[in-house]
């Protein structure tokens, strides 16, 4: 099926926004009327544009305070050692929850709207399952295996530019350029059509979508109908690689004994894979060119040397990180910089504060793609649930940038950009430039 599908407005798409974001935003909204600085966070559209003030009024607070979450941490140690800590998880346990809401769960699930923030999804599983599928797809993404991909990176880019280049009138960079790149590296690699480039972008931005709390029910619907249209395509392109496979990732998957994966899980696996596989790229590229065109001096520093692009990129992700904030849940009863963290306790981690964290960065307010230490940050997360595509993440966003400067070292932005209406990842929607 090509496209989104309508929304599956039913009673259980109701429900299952109910549980999943109608009571969230309700509890949040209540604290964020109560002054609670997260809880504004994630329900103020106006702190989207700049949280950092927010982060440093809860920096002064210490290394971490309360919140309506439980304990919040803006500091990059205890972000470090939250992330790294084998006394936390990712996953979330329905047997903490009332017995009603454990009964909403039960009644409103349905693989068919999977998103990347439910179970299976290894977003959200820990031990043993999220080793035993992060063992099945961890060879794709080798540094070896990474840097193959660097001709294609290239070779993408250039003729992208190619079509983008087509007078001296404005251009969206996000649409033209910054977008459609990682998608056509990711459809690559996992074995899918490039020609679905579009269906992939709609159902790229309806899994992100999903990871805000507290959605809209007509957004979170539309969302829902986006996730359906690519669990039915993932089935028939199962089907074509069991009978034809090819040498990519997702023909591995599929020709797996049927005891390695249930079909619930080698959905989540490539819908995680699909959605993360450019959601970070194509944020992390936005930002860099709105970042490096305010900074004038170092974009044409990096025009003229481009050996400087790594450490560029660290340094974007450092200062704007595509990922602003997770969450972990004590696993048992431990302690947090000094305070008791009861099993169940959930801790949220502001990864746009700690990568601004003075304790670690000199400077931190400051933009300079020189920094020696910036990539210390931890926009790609720590531990077992470090971001599993980050060097293939890095490679695009370096080529990608790289080949941009060199073709077009006059680009300059050429209008407000337009930032995307989420608080959990941080990019643009639309970033007007003018190519020469």
């Amino acid at each position: 099926m090509t496209g989104t599908a309508p929304a599956d407005r039913t009673p259980r798409t109701a429900l299952r926004w109910a549980v999943a974001h109608g009571l969230p935003a309700m509890y949040l909204t209540r604290a964020a009327r109560r002054g609670d600085l997260v809880a504004r966070l994630l329900r103020d559209p106006r702190l989207r544009a700049d949280p950092h003030p927010v982060y440093e009024r809860l920096r002064a607070r210490g290394p971490v305070s309360d919140s309506s979450l439980g304990l919040v941490t803006p500091s990059h140690r205890v972000a470090a050692e939250v992330l790294r800590s084998e006394a936390f998880g990712v996953g979330w346990h329905r047997s903490t929850a009332p017995r009603w809401v454990q009964w909403l769960l039960t009644a409103t699930d349905d693989p068919a709207a999977d998103g990347v923030a439910e179970p299976p999804s290894m977003l959200v599983t820990d031990p043993p399952d999220h080793t035993r599928y992060r063992r099945l797809v961890s060879r794709a993404f080798t540094p070896r295996a990474t840097a193959a991909f660097e001709p294609r990176i290239e070779a993408i880019a250039r003729s992208l530019l190619d079509q983008l280049d087509g007078g001296g009138d404005p251009v969206d960079l996000v649409a033209g350029y910054a977008a459609p790149l990682p998608v056509l590296v990711i459809a690559e690699l996992l074995g899918v059509p490039t020609d679905r480039r579009a269906d992939f972008l709609r159902w790229g931005g309806a899994a992100a979508v999903t990871l805000d709390p507290g959605l809209p029910y007509r957004r979170y619907a539309e969302a829902e109908g986006a996730l359906r249209a690519m669990h039915r395509f993932l089935s028939g392109h199962f089907d074509r690689l069991r009978r034809d496979p090819g040498d990519d990732l997702v023909s591995h998957l599929v020709g797996l004994p049927d005891d390695a994966l249930t079909d619930r899980e080698l959905h989540a696996v490539v819908m995680l894979l699909l959605g993360a596989g450019f959601e970070t790229t194509v944020n992390l590229l936005s930002n860099a060119v709105v970042l490096l065109d305010a900074h004038r001096d170092q974009w044409n520093g990096l025009a003229a040397d481009p050996s400087g692009w790594d450490l560029a990129v660290e340094e974007v992700l450092r200062y704007d990180s595509p990922v602003q904030l997770t969450g972990r849940t004590a696993l048992a009863d431990t302690t947090v910089a000094g305070r008791p963290v009861p099993a169940g306790s959930r801790v949220t981690v502001l990864l746009g504060a700690a990568n601004r964290d003075p304790e670690v960065f000199t400077d931190p307010a400051r933009f300079d793609v020189t920094r020696a230490n910036a990539r210390d940050h931890l926009a790609f997360s720590a531990g077992i649930h470090y971001c599993l595509g980050a060097g293939l993440a890095r490679l695009e966003a370096a080529g990608a940038l790289r080949v941009l400067a060199e073709r077009f070292p006059r680009l300059r932005v050429a209008g407000p950009p337009v930032r995307r209406d989420l608080q959990t990842l941080r990019g643009f929607s639309r970033l007007p430039v003018r190519l020469r």
